[in-house]
């Protein structure tokens, strides 16, 4: 698996059919067409490693491009088949991967509802931190993660910042209680992103 660099210069557009000029291209095939109508106004952050716990290596890429060997760790027995992607994943030293484009629909929330709406994949943009849920995140994913946030916010109608655990309650408990909130304040302030209560 070998990923696309941005093909847009550093001077050009930021945006391009929904990829983004600042995060490495690695296309997923898990994705689908959005509902006609739909607008996106939310961001939705999860947290991922595979192992659970284990950074650096390209587990989740494979994962969200369906080449994961499901031999290769006893933990990828559980997940077996799993067919997944989000649009961003920022990795510990702040990298940032694309795998889907935000004007498709990425497969990242499940079965999931915000603020009466179900199906949270048709109205929102899915950013995955590698990271594991209640344990801490790096300075260089806050950073890239309100970078991002800024320019997303410029090309797409966001009002709304949550967790994956705001929509699936039960059911999922990323980013987890390691997740600093209070680190997206002022960004969220400048941006009128509304934010969990947390």
């Amino acid at each position: 698996m070998k990923p696309v660099d941005p093909p847009l210069a550093p001077d050009g557009p930021r945006w391009s059919l929904g990829w983004y000029a600042g995060a490495r291209h690695c296309a997923s095939p898990n994705f689908g067409v959005r509902p006609a109508g739909a607008v996106l106004d939310l961001v939705l952050l999860h947290s991922i490693s595979l192992p659970p716990g284990v950074y650096e290596g390209d587990a989740v890429e494979r994962l969200f491009t369906n080449t994961l060997d499901w031999e290769a760790h006893p933990y990828f027995q559980s997940i077996r088949g799993l067919q997944v992607s989000a649009h961003f994943f920022i990795r510990r030293d702040g990298a940032l991967w694309q795998f889907v484009s935000c004007d498709q629909r990425a497969w990242h929330a499940g079965v999931s509802s915000f603020q009466g709406r179900d199906n949270c994949n048709d109205f929102s943009i899915g950013i995955e931190l590698e990271g594991l849920e209640g344990q801490t995140f790096e300075p260089a994913q806050y950073a890239g993660l309100r970078t991002l946030l800024i320019d997303l916010s410029e090309q797409y109608p966001v009002r709304y910042l949550a967790g994956h655990s705001d929509v699936a309650p039960g059911r999922k408990c990323d980013p987890g209680p390691g997740f600093e909130w209070h680190r997206l304040v002022d960004v969220a302030t400048q941006l009128k992103l509304a934010l969990p209560a947390c």
